[in-house]
């Protein structure tokens, strides 16, 4: 892994509430979780959860996939 793609991820990992949203995914496993899940069992309002999953996403430590509707 370079220098630049280590310190993003790095980066997107330093707040307390997106390591444990990254840590409760990755005891998930591949199935993963749905957005409300993870919102109800971290107790984080939804926008607040979905401006993480962004940065997370941006570092390329999560992806979303649609399911249902």
């Amino acid at each position: 892994m370079d220098t630049v793609t280590a310190v993003s991820r790095l980066s997107a990992l330093s707040h307390p509430m997106r390591l444990g949203i990254f840590r409760l995914l990755v005891q998930a496993g591949p199935k993963g979780l749905a957005a409300g899940e993870i919102a109800r069992q971290l107790a984080v309002l939804p926008n607040t959860l979905s401006a993480a999953l962004n940065i997370l996403s941006q570092a390329k430590l999560v992806y979303s996939r649609r399911s249902g509707r």
